[in-house]
């Protein structure tokens, strides 16, 4: 029985890719046991990691560094690649506003671990790990480690520290903001439902978004005039894609003749809409893609090489195939079509027209399911190469001995956030479909905390039962709990922001996923969503760089 001895505790290939399977399935699993909604989700591998650690059922020590920074590397590049469009169009609304609280959420949870150094004594990489598992931030735990590794080379006892840290941590990271937004919310007299529909009407206000709105025809001015001539007239950026005549629905063509009567369907933003209702008649609530007429609507994917950098004018799908573009969404940002706009790989352009139309002006751009979902490895590890480079320039900072690097967490991280917006350069597009953006964000996670546990576990239990794991403990329920608090009582009664644009960012601030989860869940609305994408880039990359500088400055 030589064979399972060997598979079990050997250092063979078999042993490592049977030990790294064997940690991901059982902590999946944990993961899926939830109490009242709360589970631990994928940080279930790091307790499985750990009890397989505790019996000495590790790796090699080289492959699991390896596969532990290459785990980290897949994970914050494809949540770059994720959240870096939403980061970018968050600025031009209250994006600015929402990123100064979430930095100052991390400002305020390094500042509590800092006097919690000062205080204890504790070692910089044990405070460090524990910062990171408070608020649940594993590419802050793979920086601290790196840095570690840096600054105490001469320590290799203390490598292992932040990873100890965070370990104990980290349960209560998970639930801790979990808590304190159920706290929260009885202290504030919260009304989630109406919390909701305010939410629902600020975004409607407040939305840079373009909307579809309704016109009946009754300036006589504006009759007789083209859709060209009305375009050149009114202020603002429009589309008309179709009209309402005598109850029948018609795409609107550049040399269409306006009729009194008329109900044109507009596409704009709401300031440009009331210009256009007092150069055209009267707004109404008719709805034109109700009328009939055998118009047809449907969701196309510009996927077709010959179509990329050509503008919407250029293609002149109305003139063409006699359909309309409706809607524009790139990277789950919503754009209105305009004719100078480009198009890129991955675009989703809503139009309509008859059958006919559609389907050639779908043959025109592509959209290829297969296109689309075939991962584009090239652009991958161009864009992994090209952070990891970034992460290791060192930045000097004035009055610090060692210089400050973005690491393999945060070069990585920067890299996709930046690369998602451009999407494409010369040849090269960095479109990354969803579903390949999940499974490497999956699997970077999974290897990673796997790895993180197999090596903490060796010590685990002595730190927990002899030595100071639950004092670690109550110390990360400290970081967890005090900038949390904080930022959610200033956000509600300073900035009087909303109380489940609150939750988003808290979640978005301490990068949770379960508490995100918890609270679209307790909301019923993707209100919280939509805060927590937008801080979310800016904290991971605040959290990396704060968990190396405590490294730096006091070790």
């Amino acid at each position: 029985m030589d064979w399972i001895n060997n598979l079990l505790f050997g250092h063979s290939a078999a042993h490592t890719v049977f030990v790294l399977g064997a940690v991901i399935v059982l902590g999946v699993l944990i993961g899926r046991i939830g109490v009242k909604g709360i589970s631990f989700g994928i940080g279930g591998v790091l307790f499985s990691g750990l009890l397989f650690g505790h019996f000495k059922m590790g790796i090699n020590g080289e492959v699991l560094e390896f596969v532990r920074e290459f785990g980290i590397i897949l994970f914050v590049y494809s949540i770059g690649m994720q959240a870096g469009p939403a980061f970018l169009a968050s600025f031009r609304r209250q994006g600015l506003m929402l990123n100064g609280i979430a930095a100052g959420i991390v400002f305020t949870g390094v500042l509590t671990a800092v006097i919690i150094l000062w205080v204890t004594g504790l070692p910089a990489a044990v405070v460090a790990g524990i910062m990171s598992g408070a608020v649940t931030n594993t590419p802050g735990l793979g920086a601290a480690q790196q840095a570690v590794q840096d600054v105490c080379a001469k320590n290799p006892e203390l490598w292992q520290m932040p990873g100890l840290g965070y370990a104990m941590s980290y349960p209560f990271g998970v639930i801790g903001v979990i808590f304190t937004i159920l706290l929260c919310r009885r202290l504030f007299k919260v009304n989630v439902e109406e919390e909701a529909e305010k939410f629902r009407q600020e975004q409607a206000q407040a939305s840079m978004a373009p909307s579809e709105f309704s016109i009946i025809v009754s300036n006589p001015r504006a009759a007789g005039k083209t859709i060209e001539k009305i375009m050149s007239l009114a202020e603002g950026d429009f589309v008309i894609p179709q009209i309402n005549r005598n109850g029948k629905a018609l795409v609107a063509k550049p040399d269409t003749l306006l009729e009194l009567g008329d109900i044109i369907s507009v596409i704009c933003r709401r300031e440009t809409f009331e210009n256009l209702v007092m150069l055209c008649g009267d707004m109404t609530e008719f709805d034109v893609k109700s009328s009939p007429g055998g118009l047809l609507s449907e969701t196309v994917v510009a996927t077709r090489k010959e179509v990329f950098r050509k503008t919407i004018g250029e293609l002149d799908l109305t003139g063409h195939f006699g359909v309309s573009i409706t809607k524009m969404n790139r990277g789950g940002v919503e754009l209105l079509p305009r004719p100078s706009i480009r198009l890129q790989f991955g675009d989703e352009l809503s139009i309509i027209g008859d059958e006919e139309g559609i389907k050639k002006a779908s043959g025109e751009l592509g959209d290829s399911v297969k296109d689309l979902e075939h991962p584009n490895i090239l652009p991958i590890f161009l864009g992994i190469i090209i952070g990891v480079v970034v992460g290791i320039i060192p930045i000097p900072v004035p009055g610090l001995s060692v210089p400050v690097k973005l690491g393999i967490a945060g070069g990585p991280l920067l890299v996709a956030v930046i690369l998602s917006a451009v999407r494409q350069i010369g040849p090269l597009n960095w479109h990354l479909h969803q579903s390949a953006n999940l499974i490497l964000r999956e699997i970077g996670i999974t290897l990673f905390l796997a790895c993180v546990g197999l090596k903490s576990g060796e010590s685990f239990m002595a730190t927990l039962r002899d030595g100071d794991g639950i004092y670690w403990m109550c110390l990360g329920m400290i970081i967890t709990f005090v900038p949390v608090f904080t930022a959610a009582f200033a956000a509600r009664f300073i900035f009087r922001m909303n109380f489940l644009s609150i939750c988003g960012l808290i979640s978005g601030s301490v990068t949770n996923p379960p508490a995100l989860s918890f609270s679209v869940k307790m909301a019923e609305s993707d209100a919280p969503a939509i805060t927590y994408a937008a801080v979310y880039s800016l904290a991971m990359l605040l959290r990396i760089t704060a968990a190396q500088l405590l490294i730096i400055i006091f070790s």
